[in-house]
């Protein structure tokens, strides 16, 4: 029998490949048509102003003019959020045609496309939405435009899936993160995104482990809280931040016939180093803060090799007191006392608590 595996190999590959690109040229034609139909109906609006006065009759007509030639997809709510993606994002239309598909926006006025779309030579690269349209439905929702270039940046570096964006987004992953910084930092995450340089550009107030499905009323113990976590490792992953890689789970260390059991060993790529992190339900001590001591030192001493830099501790309390570590701890040391919680935080609090935050470093 002849070895077809080549031939497999080669065929899976180019339509794989085939499927990929066609993807990419839906959502850009998908993306740009949105745009472009948003950018129509403002332009009808602002002929005048008895225009502007019947804005929800040229929503209403065109949506039934559409739907009548082309069926649905063209509802009135739909076309309410064109003509606001176009509101929200007409600054990125020289960019548009400088990636090439703007060409299709160039019309006849017997309304034909002067050039098909087979023909066009799109620059992928330069045009300037990079999701789909339902990711930008999401996006749209975001008031702030700092903090929808940050959920924006993020979820093209990240390849965030909608579900992740819009969990990320009710978790208030912006507000979270702006609270460990300082107001110059925070302007850099809504223009950059959020790259990891130094330990505390990790930490986050609070974590958010509403995945583990735990309910926070009830009693748990702290093996519940790590099976939990374990359980749904890519989700805790992914709510730590980039570059975080699983490396061991209940790290055994052995001191004078003592065993000591830390919950957790993740790597982080970025900023070359160990993150060992330690689950505690019960009130914070000092004996808690002194052992999580003890695994670094370890860890440094005898794990980290040349090239890689100092290991980060991390003890996840339900409740955290900034002056025990304070005074427990020395000023340089690499370990942080965070709350986790497990339910999605009150967005409006946060949003609240960081603008309170801003004002009062102004």
């Amino acid at each position: 029998m002849n070895d077809f595996s080549d031939l497999f190999a080669k065929s899976k590959a180019l339509i794989e490949n085939a499927r990929s690109s066609m993807g990419i040229v839906v959502n850009v034609v998908t993306v740009y048509t949105s745009f472009l139909l948003g950018k129509y109906m403002i332009e009808e609006e602002q002929q005048g102003e008895e225009r502007a006065k019947y804005g929800d009759k040229v929503l209403d007509s065109l949506s039934s003019y559409l739907t009548q030639e082309y069926g649905r997809g063209f509802s009135r709510s739909n076309l309410a959020a064109m003509r606001k993606f176009y509101l929200t994002y007409r600054d990125r239309e020289i960019a548009i045609v400088q990636s090439g598909i703007g060409q299709l926006g160039k019309m006849q006025e017997n309304g034909i496309v002067q050039s098909p779309i087979g023909q066009l030579t799109i620059d992928y690269q330069e045009f300037p939405f990079k999701l789909s349209w339902t990711h930008y439905q999401v996006l749209m929702t975001i008031g702030d435009p700092d903090e929808r270039s940050f959920y924006e940046l993020e979820a093209i570096k990240g390849v965030w899936n909608v579900k992740t964006l819009k969990r990320q987004y009710n978790s208030s992953l912006y507000e979270r993160l702006a609270l460990s910084r300082d107001k110059d930092e925070v302007m850099v995450m809504a223009t950059q995104g959020a790259i990891p340089y130094r330990p505390e550009d990790i930490l986050k107030s609070p974590y958010v482990l509403e995945f583990a499905g735990l309910d926070d009323k009830s009693s748990y113990h702290e093996n519940d809280l790590e099976a939990g976590v374990l359980n749904r490792l890519q989700d805790f992953l992914l709510e730590m931040g980039k570059g975080f890689l699983f490396e061991r789970r209940q790290r055994r260390f052995s001191f004078n016939d003592k065993n000591f059991y830390l919950d957790l060993v993740l790597y982080n790529r970025f900023l070359r180093c160990y993150v060992l992190i330690d689950f505690k339900v019960d009130e914070l001590t000092h004996q808690d803060l002194g052992q999580m001591q003890m695994y670094v030192n370890y860890y440094d001493r005898y794990e980290v090799i040349e090239g890689e830099n100092p290991t980060i501790g991390i003890l996840m309390c339900k409740q955290s007191d900034e002056a025990l570590v304070e005074l427990t701890l020395p000023e340089n040391s690499n370990i942080y006392a965070k709350e986790y919680k497990l339910y999605l935080p009150d967005k409006k609090l946060l949003k609240e608590k960081l603008q309170q935050w801003i004002d009062e470093s102004e």
